[in-house]
């Protein structure tokens, strides 16, 4: 059997408004106020529930905010149109609900760290991957709320990875990471 073989050598150019959109520095700006706003969103949600006293985090009630959530995620199955399709709630019922308390713990820790590091511009691609794979969660379970422009600015966060943490801890550790990515400055 021939193993196919493609030609690596071949530079297709990006698209100018691509590049100019997602990978100038001059727009280094604009990324940083939209990254360092929704890392806020998220940074106090997570916070939130952290350090609710009826919230995810204590003990015995661990689970239990998180299973409300998700049991009303599955009363949005029926229906005409329902707002919750039923491979997800396939999911929900039988590996969510389940691990309800685990759920809560990975939920409160992933928006906190989303946060953070979109809000200091760490991983900032990385980071806005998560965000947007939270905002999915959140809109398969028919949660609507802000979650529809979350999820468009983290995918415009994830094509402007190279530059959106530019004015951030990026600046200095993409290059180290090997990557490199275009330091035109403002100024230039």
């Amino acid at each position: 059997m021939a193993k196919a073989r493609f030609n690596t050598n071949v530079h297709i150019p990006e698209p100018r408004l691509s590049q100019y959109l997602f990978a100038d520095a001059w727009l280094s700006p604009l990324w940083l106020v939209l990254r360092v706003y929704v890392g806020y969103l998220w940074l106090s949600a997570g916070w939130e529930k952290l350090t609710n006293p009826a919230g995810v985090w204590v003990g015995s009630k661990a689970g239990v905010a998180v299973t409300g959530f998700l049991s009303g995620a599955l009363k949005k199955t029926t229906g005409d149109h329902p707002d919750v399709s039923g491979w997800y709630a396939w999911f929900i019922q039988n590996v969510a609900l389940p691990n309800a308390t685990l759920f809560s713990y990975l939920v409160t820790l992933g928006e906190i760290a989303v946060g953070i590091a979109l809000i200091l511009g760490f991983l900032t691609g990385i980071a806005a991957f998560f965000a947007g794979l939270m905002n999915a969660a959140y809109l398969l379970a028919g949660t609507v709320s802000t979650n529809p422009w979350m999820f468009i600015v983290a995918t415009w966060l994830v094509l402007a990875w190279r530059t959106a943490g530019y004015i951030g801890l990026d600046y200095f550790l993409l290059p180290k990471l090997g990557v490199l990515f275009n330091r035109k400055s403002p100024s230039s």
